[in-house]
C-alpha cells in the first residue's frame, strides 16, 4: 500500500494548493472559490510549471505555494543529510 505523503498544503483567502508524493509521482491539487484543479506528475518541477500556468491560480498564492515547497525541500534535506547547510 502506497499512502500519498502530504508534501506541502499551502492556503490563503484566494485559495489552496495541496502537493502530495506518492509512488515516485507528485499530485498537484489546487482550488479557489468556484474551480479546482487535480493532475499527476513525474516531478516536483513538472507540477510547479502546471501550476504557474493555471490562469486562475493568483500570483500571491503562487509564491506562498513556492515558499512553502522550498521550505520543505530545505527541511528534507536537514533531515537526510544532517549537518550540511
Amino acid at each position: 500500500m502506497n499512502v500519498p505523503r502530504h508534501f506541502s498544503d499551502t492556503r490563503l483567502d484566494a485559495g489552496r494548493v495541496r502537493i502530495l508524493t506518492a509512488a515516485g509521482r507528485v499530485r498537484l491539487e489546487a482550488e479557489g472559490p468556484g474551480w479546482q484543479h487535480r493532475s499527476v506528475h513525474d516531478t516536483l518541477e513538472q507540477a510547479t510549471l502546471e501550476l504557474a500556468l493555471l490562469g486562475r491560480v493568483s500570483a500571491e498564492l503562487y509564491a506562498a505555494t513556492l515558499d512553502d515547497i522550498e521550505r520543505q525541500v530545505r527541511r528534507d534535506a536537514a533531515y537526510r543529510y544532517p549537518g550540511a547547510a
